[in-house]
């Protein structure tokens, strides 16, 4: 028997919804077989992942989606982001090699090493991250055949003092960061996002996370693929770095609800 769980769920939705609610994130699980590649200590690895994990985030899409009027569809990485980072470049194009985070991370959030000099990526990037990657890609082509379109919508959250690993860490760091692409983020679809979560707080574009995610096969060549990036800020919802959910997760999920429907119709 493997020790590995299913590194990704893809939850049905509606059959007329072209949202995909996509959770990166959420989930601390590593396997054993990748556990001991990394150099950390337990009560090191345990630090690392609150602070490296965007908690309750696949709880928040979970909340929204039973909200919707027209259901989304979820794809929900069952696994720790400390395995493989599904939406970082696997090579060179990656900004975040420089500090150690590209798809596999050899470094933590504040710099320490988590993997050794010289460990070989490719085995996590052939096991963790071609599959998810090519699921994706399958998840959005199902859309775009059942509907003409597909919208991505990227949940995740982040913590109200920068980390020592970020690169753009000197902007605002509001309560809703949008990130956006040129090509892929409509104009509609930012509004529709500006006016659902008005009343979660301030928003604010591409600060401090900027970008979006959509699978490369069809990055700047389908414009019938949007995307949109919501980062939560994690006190809005949560004690930090890991504490339980609290009441926010219910205003934030309503407003990613709102945000859903608006999109679908």
């Amino acid at each position: 028997m493997s020790d590995v769980p299913p590194s990704f769920e893809y939850v049905p939705g509606d059959p007329d919804s072209p949202v995909i609610l996509h959770v990166p994130h959420s989930a601390r699980e590593i396997p054993a077989a990748v556990r001991s590649g990394i150099v950390l200590d337990d009560a090191g690895l345990e630090r690392e992942l609150d602070h490296i994990t965007d908690a309750h985030t696949a709880s928040i899409a979970d909340a929204a989606a039973r909200a919707a009027g027209v259901t989304p569809w979820r794809f929900v990485n069952r696994l720790s982001r400390l395995v493989v980072d599904p939406e970082r470049f696997p090579d060179e194009r990656e900004e975040m090699l420089a500090v150690g985070m590209g798809a596999v991370y050899t470094r933590t959030t504040h710099k320490e090493v988590l993997r050794p000099d010289g460990f070989d990526a490719d085995p996590l990037i052939e096991r963790y991250f071609h599959p998810y990657a090519q699921a994706m890609t399958e998840a959005v082509e199902d859309r775009l055949a059942a509907t003409g379109r597909a919208v991505i919508i990227d949940v995740h959250s982040y913590p109200s003092a920068p980390l020592p690993y970020e690169l753009h860490a000197d902007g605002p760091r509001p309560k809703i960061c949008l990130g956006t692409d040129p090509f892929h983020t409509p104009p509609s679809l930012l509004t529709a996002a500006r006016k659902a979560f008005a009343r979660c707080g301030e928003t604010a574009l591409n600060t401090p996370f900027a970008g979006t995610y959509v699978p490369l096969k069809f990055y700047g060549k389908r414009a019938e693929v949007s995307a949109l990036m919501v980062e939560i800020r994690r006190d809005t919802y949560m004690p930090e770095p890991a504490g339980p959910a609290a009441p926010g997760l219910q205003t934030l999920a309503s407003a990613l609800a709102t945000l859903t429907d608006a999109v679908t119709h």
